[in-house]
């Protein structure tokens, strides 16, 4: 059985909070992934158990590898819909912040987060959440939101309603934040949890699938041109870093989602700690998105947070330059360095 993550004062917050609202929004951080995409899916759902419709609006583009999940042809993309978007957050009673801990991770949608009169209530596993909020539900030992979402579900007596729209959307959310459960992911509750999901008939085989076996050739191409040509390895201390040009996403015809994963592959090197992911964004000039993961006890995010502008969680990070991607090298080098003690204990 599952122990509660909110009060039971905090739980009638919010279902007073829902039930005194018309107009409620569910958003998530910019370039969302499938934690994020998963948590907004899962708990539009939740308030539709709970007898509320929601609207979902996300900041941009989320993978192709994620447009399979149910009910995402329900989805407002915010930088194509910007006026509707606005006016409608303008109006809202109520507004669910997924999988972010601060508005700025929202990207353009932030100015309309900020000025809305709407209440708030944030449902995240980031540290230090400062999103001004009627109710904060943050548990940054959580494997994902996902996790949170299902957990407040449980705790709100809606799983036994619940169907395969809300267990296959939250399945995957914890999957992929987990990397197929292969970090972060050490909590029994985690697998209770997915035997409850395992409940509802949904095909995890098959999700991972859709997920992870649902690239381009041209993606497939670009992981091995990583892996020969643009992978540094820094045996003595047990590091990797790669770039990835403009010009090397486009001579691979780079899509949403291609880069996902990829900073993962170098952990097969036997001993290897810390792995570094540097892409350049592929419209701004001088954006760097950086990717970080480790494995044991070494902080990659305290290696996100001092050099690429950042944070995250122990094994999984990531953060952003506004610098040439030479430039991005030589800080990836710096933190290397720097973080050498740990690296070679």
């Amino acid at each position: 059985m599952l122990d509660n993550i909110i009060t039971e004062q905090a739980c009638e917050q919010l279902r007073t909070l829902v039930s005194h609202a018309d107009t409620i929004i569910c958003v998530c951080h910019r370039s969302p992934d499938g934690d994020a995409i998963g948590a907004v899916l899962g708990w539009t759902e939740c308030l539709r158990m709970l007898g509320k419709e929601a609207q979902m609006i996300i900041p941009d583009q989320y993978p192709d590898f994620l447009q399979w999940l149910p009910n995402t042809e329900k989805i407002i993309r915010y930088d194509k819909h910007k006026e509707g978007g606005d006016w409608t957050i303008q109006h809202a009673d109520l507004i669910f912040c997924l999988d972010f801990n601060s508005l700025s991770r929202t990207g353009e949608i932030c100015e309309a987060l900020t000025s809305t009169k709407a209440k708030k209530v944030l449902i995240d596993h980031h540290l230090d959440p400062d999103v001004e909020a009627a109710l904060t539900i943050s548990v940054p030992q959580a494997s994902s939101t996902c996790e949170l979402v299902f957990r407040l579900a449980w705790q709100l007596g809606l799983f036994p309603e619940a169907t395969k729209h809300f267990a296959i959307p939250v399945y995957c959310g914890m999957m992929t934040d987990t990397g197929g459960f292969t970090f972060n992911s050490n909590d029994p509750d985690i697998f209770f949890i997915i035997g409850q999901l395992l409940t509802k008939h949904i095909n995890k085989d098959k999700i991972y699938r859709n997920v992870y076996h649902n690239y381009s050739e041209d993606r497939i191409r670009l992981m091995g041109y990583v892996l020969y040509e643009k992978m540094v390895y820094d045996a003595a201390r047990h590091a990797a870093y790669f770039t990835l040009s403009r010009a090397d996403l486009k001579r691979f015809h780079f899509i949403k989602g291609d880069a996902e994963g990829l900073v993962n592959i170098p952990q097969q090197i036997k001993g290897l700690k810390l792995s570094i992911s540097l892409r350049e964004d592929t419209e701004k000039e001088n954006l760097i998105w950086v990717s970080l993961r480790s494995v044991d006890d070494f902080p990659c995010n305290e290696v996100a947070a001092q050099f690429f502008n950042g944070g995250g969680h122990l094994n999984a990070s990531g953060g952003r330059l506004e610098c040439s991607l030479e430039e991005a090298v030589k800080i990836a080098q710096k933190a290397i360095l720097a973080f050498e003690d740990k690296l070679k204990s």
